[in-house]
């Protein structure tokens, strides 16, 4: 798609321009895409301007002086009540009146689907379509009341005498008075005629009809603060407040419909986020209960210190609570649950690697860790008790001559030392834009990557120790000494002091960096007082500190973004578009205001919203920093996600080792991470971080790459190259970030557990006429060492019955024959139609109606298959491949499709020997019994002269070989003698030679394997019909041998065809012990792989066929340690274009799969980032539940 794609379709731009005007005006529809009668316009326009009149008429009769302003107020809030109380009859009766009234004729799919018939000026579909009336009965009362005091204190709040007494002028009043009751009445009809769609939208769907509430909330927020001017008495600072807020207040309209101020949910959760983070010392929560519940436990903290008298009393609860507080309090049930109940078992439930072993440490709340945890904390106690006693009353408090002097240069010397033992971790420096030298290049190896690596790791080890377990003990030393602990009894000291013993703990790399700046500061003073600083208290100084630091890396991190956007829509070709020279001149000419928006969304911590991600910037509402309401973990599973699921243990692992030794640089909450391996892209975002742990959301991308996701990862891996493949020694000007701008700065490279994907072409293999008769003989020998174990495996389990083997292939097929009936069917007489004859190519499998309803009733066994005629045309499915025989209604029907008539009165045992009649096997070697094969696999219903055709094609040299390798592993007594016997007791052989060869008939390679897509479909389970294939089908166990022998057998002609054929009988052996041990053949489509992959298989081989290229393919798996490279992404602009598309989708429902904000963009990876969101406006195919894991 090129660049000038439209933003927005045709239809979606009339539906944008009806339903903006209606957001603007809170909820009117003066905009219609059809002609209405003038009443339905009048009767809105009239219910808009009915809280002016009511308020109005308050105004006058107290600016006559006929009523007190507060008998006004109640008097415009009581005709309000009236009228909002009407207005819900109304709607209320209509509703009534439109479910008993049916209408006639048929509806007319062709008109708009908002289009309204409309009688007269109150029918009850012109009151539906003005009024739409409430879902729940409390929202009509409460609803009600609210307007009604809504309009009694707006009456108030815009009084004229009010608006003069602050401005001191009557022209500039009524200019306030007028547009104020503009806000007002947009608000009254949002909450009770109409609510308008917000451009603010946070979740999907409006549940609970909170969204009406959205805007008289904001108002009365204003009237709170004019509240506490009227009766606080002269106090300048509310006056001043309440003069910019009636300002403000006439600008709240634009507000709104410019989506800057938040919903209720978002504003809620986005509050107490903030106040956790900088006001208790918290951090982010990665639930919205977990947050609730931390931020009141938190909040109860900060209000028992202003009570406890004592500052001892205060500093020791402090730092107890703020210790406990900062570990990983969902560990706890670990104690009582058990071991289970920990990491493993939330984080894998599903699948995937396993946890590490319980004998790693932090991954469990053990002894260990608890013994650790109280030491630490009974330490830190006994040191801020002892200094606080001792030195917290010092006279002196001079950095150069107090007690706090040789801490605050401590605590400068371990942020430098922190800071530069974290910077070489990485694989770039100073914010991404020099290369590391330290870090290792060309890396292919794990083993010697990790050589390589082995000084780093040194160096991250001495890091851990003086980040984890001497800077919080010297912070809090820094902090019991402090002189402003006995100025506790202040509201603004009381959290400051819980906020900064909490986030020691809590994050111990920003409370360094905002302790030392402290210092510095005070440094840099020296003997002077700064009056207004020194007030303050250590613990609000290091609270502004970090809200500073915080709001300034925002304020860097959008800028970047900014400019990325701006930038590249005018380099990038495939980015510029007609508009791009005409809106970055705007830009630069506005640029105090392009400033004052991103300074404006750092301040308020909300996302920059680039429109349809072009350079037209927005402050987008605030938003807790996971960015969507719901649960972590959605996702749309797909095929492929149990590849993600896999690698997500392991993952985890090497994340937690490279979060402990800063590989991945500063973590906070809200960091996101992009993973690269092959064809996979792993998604990674922080939720929580705390004193020994850290909780992250992994997230897996889609497989099948679109052209857009393809350029995109395409970019990624060149970032990912000049990072990690570049040559040993480079010259100084190649050592910078030549990506700098790019949104990915790479980090480290992750020793990662994972499946190592490659895809072969059979072309040479599969077509080869050798090939194809080698594989006659290579089926025999492994069925008849399937056969053998089969034997050995029934008497090991001491079982009398034989079982199925194990890890059987339950393979979904399409055996064009009544498989399962239990009746004779007509098919037996069409023994030799068969269309194996690639005149049209090749086959695919078929899954039918019959076998997919059998496969979602679990227990059903014996699948009723409907028959397909050779040569007959049968219909395919959208969605499936199935044959028009086994359509579900004609199955009652007994329709056979062309089959030829059943004579029910005949026998089916005619064409088979019954059990009974059997002739007794007479083994001449006792140990023989082991080896006997069940007696209804011996009743092929097949001539013998034709087996005895075949008798020279059984391996009766491979057949004593096995017998020699399997025989003394399941006899009690092992000699060569008895040995011996085994292998010469014909009845055995002649036993096992009738059942393979019987095998080989069913299957019909009584010649040789004819074709490739013979070879295809019997690979598929998909097996033409054939004399004996009724017999081989019936019995379970024997059919799924018979598959897993051609399908190893085809493993092993692959394997001979690329490594060299087998050199012994010993190579053979050994190599069907491995492929029964560590591999997985079967087909992709099958729940074997599925399972075989989440078990960590070693190995898995599938056959395919590429419809479009004619060509077979070979896919192996191979489960190693690999390299998976991990790089950061700029937050700021995953958070604008997430804002961009929630905006996009859920307001302009802007859902086309080409529109322009979706298209592929090599340095802000659009498309990735789209995906990555969480759904219904993302689609990633795995989405892990939140994980904590340790970083100690």
């Amino acid at each position: 798609m090129g660049p000038d794609v439209p933003l927005l379709n045709e239809y979606k731009q009339e539906f944008f321009w009806k339903r903006f005007p209606q957001t603007v005006l809170g909820g009117p529809r003066f905009k219609l895409g059809y002609c209405a009668p003038p009443y339905v316009y009048v009767n809105q326009a009239v219910l808009f301007l009915t809280p002016w009149l009511f308020g109005g008429i308050g105004t006058l009769l107290c600016q006559l002086q006929l009523l007190q302003e507060l008998h006004a107020t109640v008097l415009s809030g009581m005709l309000m009540f009236g009228a909002a109380a009407g207005v819900q009859a109304l709607a209320l009766y209509a509703a009534r009146r439109s479910g008993t009234v049916e209408r006639l004729g048929a509806p007319n799919i062709l008109v708009d689907e908002e289009e309204v018939e409309f009688t007269h000026c109150v029918s009850p579909e012109t009151v539906r379509f003005i009024a739409p009336g409430k879902r729940f009965g409390l929202n009509v009362v409460l609803h009600t009341v609210l307007a009604g005091v809504l309009c009694g204190f707006g009456t108030w709040y815009v009084f004229l005498g009010r608006l003069t007494a602050l401005y001191g002028s009557i022209g500039v009043s009524l200019v306030v008075f007028v547009l104020s009751w503009v806000t007002l009445c947009i608000a009254e009809y949002s909450l009770i005629v109409n609510t308008a769609t917000e451009t603010a939208t946070f979740q999907a769907q409006d549940t609970y009809e909170i969204t009406p509430l959205t805007r008289p909330l904001y108002i009365f927020i204003f009237i709170a603060v004019d509240l506490a001017d009227r009766f606080s008495g002269p106090v300048p600072e509310l006056q001043l407040a309440s003069q910019v807020l009636h300002v403000l207040f006439l600008f709240l309209p634009l507000l709104w419909a410019l989506g800057i101020l938040p919903p209720l949910d978002a504003l809620l959760l986005w509050g107490m986020e903030q106040a956790l983070v900088f006001g208790l010392g918290g951090s982010p929560m990665s639930s919205n209960l977990r947050l609730l519940l931390m931020f009141g436990v938190s909040a109860g903290v900060a209000v028992c210190n202003y009570f406890i008298p004592s500052t001892l009393g205060v500093v020791l609860f402090s730092i107890s609570t703020g210790f406990l507080l900062s570990l990983d309090l969902s560990q706890i049930g670990t104690l009582c649950t058990g071991p289970r109940a920990a990491f493993g078992d939330h984080g894998f439930r599903r699948g995937g690697s396993p946890p590490p072993p319980p004998s790693s440490f932090g991954w469990n709340l053990g002894c260990r860790e608890v013994l650790l945890y109280l030491s630490l904390l009974l330490v830190a106690m006994a040191e801020a008790g002892l200094l606080h006693h001792f030195l917290g009353s010092s006279q002196s408090q001079s950095l150069v001559t107090g007690p706090q002097a040789p801490v605050s240069y401590l605590l400068l010397v371990l942020f430098c030392l922190c800071w530069a033992l974290r910077e070489i971790q990485g694989a770039y420096v100073f914010g991404g834009v020099f290369l590391n030298p330290l870090y290792p290049k060309g890396m292919s190896s794990v083993q010697t990557f990790k050589q390589k690596n082995r000084g780093l790791y040194i160096a991250a080890a001495i890091r851990r120790v003086l980040l984890y377990l001497v800077s919080p003990f010297a912070m809090i030393a820094f902090l019991s000494m402090d002189k402003s602990l006995q100025l506790l009894h202040r509201a603004s000291l009381s959290v400051g002091f819980t906020r900064a013993f909490r986030v020691v703990w809590q994050s111990s790399e920003d409370a360094l960096l905002q302790m030392v700046v402290v210092v510095l500061m005070r440094l840099a003073a020296g003997n002077n007082m700064l009056p207004g600083w020194d007030n303050l208290g250590s613990g609000v100084q290091l609270l502004l500190v970090g809200l500073l630091i915080d709001r300034l890396t925002q304020f860097f991190a959008k800028l970047k973004f900014t400019l990325t956007v701006l930038v590249t829509s005018w380099t990038e070709k495939k980015q510029r578009r007609q508009s791009a020279g005409t809106l970055l001149a705007l830009n630069a000419s506005l640029c105090p205001l392009l400033l004052a928006v991103v300074t404006l969304s750092a301040l308020l911590s909300a996302p920059l919203l680039p429109l349809f991600t072009l350079p037209i910037f927005l402050v987008g509402f605030p938003r807790p920093q996971r960015s969507w309401p719901g649960p972590v973990g959605t996702a749309c599973p797909c095929p492929d996600s149990i590849f993600y699921q896999q690698m997500s243990g392991s993952l985890a692992s090497a994340l937690r080792t490279a979060f402990a030794r800063g590989s991945l640089g500063s973590l906070a909450p809200g960091s996101h991470f992009l993973g690269r391996f092959q064809d996979r892209m792993v998604w990674i975002m922080i939720l929580e971080r705390g004193y020994g742990y850290c909780t992250v959301n992994i997230k897996g991308l889609e497989l099948q790459e679109t052209s857009c996701h393809t350029v995109e990862a395409r970019r990624v891996d060149e970032v990912f190259e000049a990072a990690f493949e570049r040559p040993e020694r480079l010259g100084f000007t190649q050592g910078f970030n030549l990506h700098w701008g790019n949104a990915l700065t790479p980090c480290a490279a992750l020793a990662v557990r994972v499946y190592s994907d490659a895809r072969n072409v059979l072309s040479g293999i599969i077509d080869s006429h050798d090939n194809l008769r080698k594989l006659q003989d290579d089926f025999l020998k492994v069925l008849v060492w399937l056969l053998l174990r089969y034997c050995s495996q029934s008497s090991q389990l001491a079982q009398t019955t034989c079982t199925q083997p194990p890890e059987a292939v339950m393979v979904e097929s399409n055996v064009s024959s009544l498989r399962f009936r239990q009746d004779s069917s007509s098919l037996t007489s069409f023994g030799d139609w068969s269309d194996e004859d690639d005149l049209f190519g090749p086959q695919p499998a078929r899954r039918t109606v019959a076998l997919v309803t059998a496969e979602a009733q679990p227990g059903h066994t014996a699948l009723q298959t409907g028959a397909s005629l050779p040569g007959s045309v049968e219909m395919d499915s959208l969605f499936e491949n199935m044959a028009l025989s086994a359509l579900q209604p004609l199955q009652p029907l007994g329709l056979g499709i062309g089959m030829p008539a059943v004579d029910k009165g005949r026998n089916p045992e005619v064409f088979r020997e019954s059990p009974g009649s059997l002739p007794q096997l007479n083994f001449s070697c006792p140990q023989s019994e082991i080896f006997n094969l069940p007696t209804g696999w011996r009743t092929a219903p097949l001539l013998p002269s034709r087996l005895l055709q075949l008798r020279p094609l059984f391996p009766d040299d491979w057949f004593r070989f096995t017998l020699g390798q399997l025989g003394p592993a399941v006899q009690s007594e092992t000699s060569e003698d008895m040995t011996k016997a085994l292998k010469e007791d014909e009845a055995l052989k002649e036993l096992h030679t009738q059942v393979a060869l019987s095998c080989l008939i069913s299957l019909g390679a009584e010649s040789a394997f004819t074709s490739p897509s013979y070879i295809y479909r019997l690979y598929c389970g998909d097996i033409p019909w054939t004399e004996g294939l009724d017999w081989l089908s019936s019995s379970k166990e024997l059919y799924q041998l018979a598959l897993r022998a051609f399908r190893f057998s085809f493993k092993l002609l692959f394997d001979q065809a690329s490594l060299g054929p087998m050199e012994s009988p010993e190579e053979l052996f050994s190599t069907l012990e491995e492929y029964e041990r560590d591999w997985y053949i079967g087909l992709v489509t099958e729940k074997g792989w599925h399972d075989s992959v989440l078990q960590e298989k070693p190995f898995l081989f599938s056959l395919g066929h590429d419809l479009a290229m004619g060509t077979y393919t070979g896919r192996v798996l191979s489960l190693q340690e690999q390299l998976v490279h991990v790089g950061r992404l700029n937050g700021e602009g995953v958070r604008g274009q997430w804002a961009n598309l929630s905006w996009e989708l859920l307001y302009a429902t802007n859902d086309d799969e080409e529109r322009y904000s979706i298209q592929a963009h090599p340095f802000m990876l659009r498309n990735l980032t789209v995906q990555a969101a969480d759904p219904p406006l993302g689609y990633p195919i795995y989405s892990s539940a939140p994980l904590h894991f340790p970083c100690l």
